[in-house]
Parts: structure tokens; sequence; C-alpha cells
């Protein structure tokens, strides 16, 4: 690739209102340890399609997960984490498979009506006081890894049950960065063996994640100076938000 292959990538209206995006998504993920995937796919799909947009939010996440790591790694409960991970991984396949035979985009409203649910239950106050049960726990990695494949709408059965039970702001952003690093990590070495990595979507992607990590570096910085009652209003409200547009996309 020459540069003026370089300069027509960088210099245009799409990546440009990518850029702007990605600085929100990467706020969103400093803060609350989530939801920059649920930003930005939507609208890379729109300006760079479907395939593209999947590999830049995954390889965007990813970095964001390795620039996270250092500061919360003491906090993730990997007891419950690491199952939850690997039940996602091992179901990836049968999301995959679902994509191929069901209707994707039905399922992923059914699921997004579920999510507003319990998004307005969880508004209401209520939390799960018990424990994180094993059964409980590997059937939303499950869940999450199946509409992971199927819809890209597999990260909310988790925010959900993590942000029902009774821990502290600073340890459900750091088991959702935890939860993150295993999936993804599956995700990108499901991608290599299928050869589905895309030069264009890779390079946007690099060029994009200085705006990603300062959003990022943004929202944690954020994070530290702000309250439990801020951190579950945002969250709350961004999962509403993402409910909603899943159901009327």
């Amino acid at each position: 690739m020459n540069y003026s292959d370089l300069t027509a990538i960088v210099w245009n209206s799409d990546f440009l209102s990518a850029g702007g995006i990605t600085v929100a998504a990467g706020f969103i993920r400093g803060f609350l340890g989530f939801g920059s995937g649920m930003l930005m796919a939507p609208v890379f799909a729109i300006l760079f399609g479907p395939l593209e947009a999947v590999i830049m939010v995954l390889l965007l996440d990813l970095a964001a997960t390795v620039q996270l790591l250092p500061s919360v790694h003491r906090l993730i409960e990997w007891r419950f984490v690491g199952p939850m991970g690997l039940a996602a991984a091992v179901c990836m396949p049968a999301g995959t498979w679902i994509l191929i035979t069901l209707d994707a985009t039905l399922m992923a409203r059914g699921i997004a009506l579920v999510v507003l649910v319990f998004v307005l239950l969880l508004m209401t106050g209520w939390r799960y006081g018990g424990e994180k049960r094993i059964g409980p726990t590997l059937l939303v990695g499950m869940l999450s890894g199946v509409l992971i494949a199927a819809t890209s709408l597999g990260n909310p059965p988790v925010m959900l049950y993590l942000l029902s039970g009774s821990d502290t702001a600073a340890t459900n952003r750091a088991n959702f960065t935890g939860y993150f690093a295993l999936t993804l990590v599956t995700l990108v070495a499901m991608m290599l063996v299928r050869n589905l990595f895309v030069l264009n979507a890779a390079l946007r992607a690099a060029l994009l994640f200085p705006l990603f990590a300062a959003g990022t570096w943004m929202g944690a910085q954020y994070f530290k100076r702000s309250n439990e009652m801020a951190y579950r209003r945002l969250a709350f409200g961004f999962m509403l938000c993402v409910a909603v547009f899943g159901i009327l996309r």
C-alpha cells in the first residue's frame, strides 16, 4: 500500500466520522469497562461494511483491554470470570450456526427486549444479594458466547448479571475487563483460523487506535473521580439506549 492509498483511507468523511465515534466509545469503555463495541459496531457497519466493522471493533476493544488490565487486574474475580469466559468460548461456534440458519435480526430484537425489561428492573434499585454460583455463571457465559457470534449482542447478559449483584463499581468494571480479555482473544483466534482478517480494516483500526486510547484514558480518569451512583446511572442509561436501538433497528 502506497502513501496515496493511505491518504485516501484517512482523509475522507467516513473515516473522520468514525474518529468521532471512536473517541466517544473509548470514553465509555474507560469509564464503564464495557460498551465500546455496542457504540462503534452499528456505525462502522454502515461506513465500512459488516466484516470490516467486526474486525475494527475487535482489534480496538482488544487494545483497550490491554490498556485497562494493568490497573484493574488485582480486582478481577477470576474464580467466576474464568469459567464464564470459557463457557462463552465453547459456545461461540453454536452462535455461528444460529447466524447461518436462523433469523439473527429477529433473535437480536428478542434479546434486546429482554435486556430492556431487566434494565428497567435494575433501575428500580433491585439487586441480587446472593453468591455468583457456578451454574448461573456458566449459563450466562454460554448465552453470551452464542449471542456474540450470532448477533454481536453478546455482552448485555454478562453486564446485567454483574450489575444485578452487590459488587462495587470498581469490581464490576474489573470483571468486565477480565471477561472481555478472554472472549476477545478467542474471537481473534477464530477469525485468524478462518482467514477473515482484512488488511484495510486492520489499518483503519491502527489509525483509529490513538483516538480510542485517548478516549479510554479520559473515561478511566473520570471513573476515578466518580461515585457508585454515577457509575450505575451511566451504565443503565447506556444499556437502555442499546436495548431500544436493538428493538428498533
